[in-house]
C-alpha cells in the first residue's frame, strides 16, 4: 500500500482547468477554435503561396461554407445586425472536405459549386474574413451567378481557393444546416 501512495505522490499534478469562456465575447467558439489550432496540426502546402498579394479586394465575395452563416458573419466582422447574403453559384469549382470546412478547388468548365454571395465594402473586412480562412486558402477572382432573380445576375467577384496540402482533403460535401446546429449548441454550452 505505500508502494502505491508513493507512486501516485511522485506524479506531477493535472494541469490547471483552462479558464471560463466570457459569456459576453461576441466572438463564436467555432471561430475561437479555428484561432487556437496549432499550424502544426495541418500537412504542410506543397502549392506555393503568393508573394505581395496586397491587400484584400473589396467587393461581392461568393462563400461555400461556413461563411453562409450570418451569424458568423456578425461576429467575425462585428456588425450590428444580419449581412444581406443572396443565393449564386460559380463555375468551373469543385469542393471537397478539409476536415469538416469544404475546400474550393479548381474544377472542370462544368463543374459548379453553389454558395451565397456577400458585398465586403472595406479592406478591412476582407483582412477580417482571410484571416478566418486562413493562410490554406487565397481569394481568386471569380465569375459570380446569382440565383434569386434579382438584378444583377451575374458578377465579378471573389472566392477563397484552397492552397493548403491536398493530402488533408477528403471527398465529401460540406451540409450547411449540420453547422448551424453544430454552431447553436456550441453556444448553448
Amino acid at each position: 500500500m505505500a508502494d502505491s501512495t508513493r507512486s501516485r505522490d511522485s506524479l506531477p499534478p493535472p494541469p490547471p482547468p483552462p479558464p471560463p469562456e466570457n459569456p459576453r465575447s461576441k466572438i463564436s467558439p467555432a471561430v475561437l477554435k479555428m484561432r487556437s489550432t496549432s499550424p502544426s496540426h495541418f500537412f504542410p502546402s506543397q502549392v506555393p503561396r503568393p508573394q505581395n498579394q496586397g491587400p484584400a479586394p473589396t467587393g461581392p465575395y461568393f462563400f461555400y461554407g461556413s461563411l453562409q452563416d450570418q451569424s458568423l458573419l456578425v461576429d467575425l466582422l462585428d456588425l450590428k445586425q444580419a449581412s444581406h447574403l443572396r443565393p449564386a453559384y460559380i463555375e468551373g469549382y469543385k469542393c471537397k472536405l478539409w476536415g469538416h470546412y469544404p475546400a474550393l478547388l479548381s474544377g472542370d468548365p462544368g463543374d459548379t459549386v453553389t454558395g451565397a454571395v456577400y458585398e465586403v465594402p472595406t479592406i478591412e473586412d476582407a483582412e477580417k474574413l482571410a484571416a478566418y480562412e486562413g493562410p490554406s486558402y487565397t481569394t481568386v477572382p471569380c465569375s459570380i451567378r446569382y440565383t434569386d432573380g434579382e438584378s444583377p445576375i451575374q458578377a465579378e467577384g471573389y472566392a477563397f481557393l484552397f492552397m493548403g496540402n491536398m493530402r488533408d482533403l477528403s471527398e465529401g460535401s460540406f451540409d450547411l444546416k449540420l453547422w448551424l446546429e453544430r454552431r447553436a449548441l456550441g453556444k448553448k454550452n
